[in-house]
């Protein structure tokens, strides 16, 4: 791995790994309503689907208005879209590749 994250540490590691070992979706979604709360993967799954229409240049009171995420939250987003360690944009690229 070429990137190196500030938070890196040996149990994230291990919790990455175990990801990237998921075979399914059905994988994901028993390991991911084990390991999480409900709340937090529908928090996760309103990130992705308001970086995918900051990607589109959808205006953030129409993503306000399709995903009931918060201005902050979708401002969050924006910065990381421009600012972070690209990895918005990797699964963005990825889900389109899929379509």
């Amino acid at each position: 791995m070429s990137y190196k994250s500030k938070f890196q540490t040996k149990s994230i590691d291990d919790l990455f790994q175990v990801i990237t070992t998921l075979e399914n979706e059905e994988e994901c979604y028993r390991f991911f309503e084990d390991l999480c709360t409900i709340k937090e993967i529908q928090d996760m799954a309103q990130r992705l689907e308001v970086a995918k229409l900051l990607k589109e240049k959808v205006s953030y009171q129409e993503i306000t208005e399709k995903t009931k995420a918060s201005s902050a939250t979708i401002s969050r987003i924006s910065k990381s879209l421009i600012y972070g360690a690209d990895g918005y944009q990797i699964v963005l690229e990825k889900l389109k590749s899929k379509k």
